[in-house]
């Protein structure tokens, strides 16, 4: 039969999904750690099919997810305005507390102006695309969050990214480009899931340099990190040499949205230009209201921060000491490596069993064997659940093969 006479297969757009097999292989073998759904929760003990764990996998870093003031605030809101705005902000979807909440951050984050996205993944997509056009050059880090990446691959910008933290690598990026282009540096705050700090002095230091403005996703650090909880810029007293800082609610102000906040021009440009504002339906009532009640707590209470300073000293200096590798982590996120994907998830599930609930991280979210135990840390564990949680991971990781009994790592780094 000539090749021409032959049938070609048609092409099936489903095809990969018929094929994906890997989630039913490790749900057969009683592995799989995601999509376990709470029953229960006060945030720092969670019911997971039927057994109660410690919660040491939340972002939930100031404990005010099931804080009483908040559930009421968000109950009053919704008995004022109803369960949603059913439009954009831009037409029939904003509400007083909107701008009071926008006005309220602009001044909490000392900057001039604020807007609010209706989730955290909005916010940097959202921004980036809009702020960054087609003779704009955009240098990332390679280890920020799919967000920023998503923001980079929308905008008609060109994105050129550097080696994580590598400012001699970045440095070599900014200096190929020419005066006629315009520049943005986007980098995480603090990075998902290493819990390590961007280098913010030099960051700011290369985009005055080569003058290129600097953008910062402080997700994990408003709330948790700096003067008065206002982010990683602020840990090193450089919050007013960073142009635009973007943070989210879905952490520290145990809700759900985003905002971004810099200069009152930028911010109108954005909010005005900005696909992701402009076509989304806005926060809910109910969402805003607990933000406000939240950002009033952090700033009353102040002993959330030090307590969660406190823990997460207290967790790196334990881990560490038991032989685990936590990298570089100098915040509430503490990474535990364990290496290959199986054995991460028999880690998980083996801690699981111990009474202990923490994320396992896999390829492509780390890289190939650099599988990791995600934890996280809330103002509100007790020093008995702290412990409780070290004691655990001792017994799993020797059990496991990770660590030995004298507190040595026996996988390599």
């Amino acid at each position: 039969m000539a090749q021409s006479d032959q049938k070609i297969k048609p092409a099936d757009i489903f095809d990969k999904a018929y094929q994906f097999t890997a989630a039913d292989d490790v749900k057969a073998l009683g592995l799989y750690p995601y999509f376990k759904p709470l029953t229960d929760t006060d945030g720092n003990v969670v019911v997971i099919e039927g057994k109660e764990v410690i919660m040491a996998g939340s972002n939930n870093y100031l404990g005010l997810t099931n804080d009483i003031r908040l559930m009421e605030a968000a109950q009053k809101a919704i008995t004022k305005y109803g369960t949603g705005c059913t439009g954009s902000r831009y037409l029939n979807g904003t509400l007083d507390i909107h701008l009071e909440l926008e006005e309220k951050l602009a001044a909490f984050m000392r900057k001039e102006n604020c807007v609010l996205f209706s989730t955290g993944y909005q916010t940097n997509e959202g921004a980036i695309q809009t702020i960054a056009g087609r003779n704009d050059i955009i240098f990332s880090d390679k280890d920020n969050h799919a967000c920023i990446v998503t923001g980079t691959l929308l905008s008609n910008g060109r994105t050129v990214r550097y080696y994580h933290n590598d400012m001699d690598h970045l440095r070599k990026l900014l200096e190929r480009e020419g005066p006629s282009t315009g520049k943005v540096i986007v980098s995480d705050g603090v990075f998902s899931m290493s819990g390590s700090l961007a280098r913010i002095p030099e960051l700011v230091a290369l985009s005055k340099e080569f003058n290129a403005r600097l953008y910062l996703d402080d997700a994990h650090a408003i709330g948790v990190l700096g003067e008065g909880g206002r982010g990683s810029a602020s840990a090193f007293g450089l919050l007013d040499e960073v142009d635009l800082v973007s943070g989210t609610f879905s952490k520290s102000f145990a809700s759900l949205g985003g905002f971004l906040v810099g200069d009152r021009s930028i911010i109108e440009y954005i909010r005005h230009h900005s696909p992701a504002h402009i076509f989304s339906a806005s926060m809910p009532p109910a969402n805003v209201a607990t933000v406000l009640k939240a950002l009033e707590v952090l700033q009353e209470e102040t002993w959330r921060l030090d307590r969660l300073e406190v823990i997460s000293n207290y967790m790196r200096k334990g881990l560490k000491e038991l032989g685990f590798n936590i990298w570089t982590s100098q915040s509430p996120i503490i990474p535990v490596v364990i290496g290959d994907l199986m054995d991460c998830l028999k880690f998980w599930r083996d801690l699981f069993e111990e009474g202990v609930y923490a994320n396992a991280v896999v390829p492509p979210a780390v890289p190939r064997g650099q599988s990791l135990l995600r934890t996280s840390y809330m103002a509100t564990h007790t020093d008995a659940q702290l412990d409780s949680i070290l004691d655990a991971f001792r017994k799993v990781g020797i059990r496991r093969g990770i660590i030995d009994q004298n507190g040595h790592s026996l996988i390599e780094a």
